[in-house]
């Protein structure tokens, strides 16, 4: 009996051309399952009879979701990324008439801020409120479907004003969210040497106080009531620099001198 060898040949790698054909071929199917599945997430509130977008916001459903997208994910993409797309996806079905409306602590670029959009995606209407208090008014009085409010702080401890806050209303906590906070050191100086003063939430200064001693000890520390307001000082006025995230000195038009500023 004769013998025959084989030997097994991999697959011709695909060319550049070859790999964009594929890639188009594979946007054009994402596409269409996406506008299937917002087909029936509109289909899944005229079923219910849901009059609104908060009707039809349920966090339990959310989360079983995104467990769900965590379970199937093989890679290559982190689970952190592919829950952000899913919860983006969500985001965009949920407003397709009308998008939710979430009061949080404002100004713009505020953490609070943040805590919103990674929670509810960037197709609601965020609404910024100087103090809680005006955010747990715009959810009482249906000004806003949901309102964020800090809670705890891991180096800090609670936030007493939101927690009295909810001895006093009808709400209740619905969701929560957890999130990484970076502080980092802006302003319009080019050195660290400049900085006559530092603005930030009282917060944030306390946060930061090991390192403001350490490398401003001369700098005075003003606090102001968030670190939006803080980086507008540092805007408008010569000499400040103010502690906050990095969407804050993008929207500020900020430098970052220092990032991650921790104590």
């Amino acid at each position: 009996m004769n013998k025959q060898s084989e030997s097994a040949q991999s697959a011709k790698p695909l060319s550049l051309d070859e790999l964009r054909d594929r890639i188009d071929r594979l946007d054009a199917e994402i596409q269409s399952r996406i506008s299937d599945r917002a087909r029936c997430a509109r289909q899944v509130g005229e079923v219910k009879g849901l009059a609104g977008p908060a009707e039809f916001y349920r966090p339990e459903r959310e989360a079983q979701v995104l467990r769900k997208v965590i379970e199937r994910n093989d890679g290559p993409l982190s689970d952190e990324e592919m829950v952000r797309l899913f919860r983006e996806l969500m985001s965009a079905c949920l407003a397709q008439e009308e998008p939710l409306k979430v009061a949080y602590l404002g100004p713009e670029a505020t953490f609070t801020q943040a805590a919103v959009l990674k929670h509810f995606g960037h197709s609601v209407r965020a609404l910024p409120m100087p103090t809680i208090g005006e955010v747990f008014r715009e959810v009482e009085s249906g000004g806003a479907d949901f309102g964020v409010a800090p809670v705890e702080n891991s180096s800090e401890g609670t936030v007493n004003h939101t927690l009295d806050r909810f001895l006093t209303s009808p709400l209740k906590i619905c969701g929560e969210v957890e999130l990484r906070v970076h502080q980092n050191l802006m302003g319009r100086m080019t050195e660290i040497g400049e900085v006559r003063r530092v603005c930030g939430h009282a917060q944030s200064l306390a946060q930061c106080r090991a390192w403001l001693a350490q490398y401003l000890p001369d700098a005075e520390q003003l606090p102001v009531a968030s670190n939006a307001e803080a980086a507008r000082r540092a805007r408008d006025e010569t000499g400040t620099a103010a502690l906050g995230s990095e969407a804050a000195a993008e929207v500020y038009e900020l430098g970052v001198l220092f990032e991650n500023v921790v104590s």
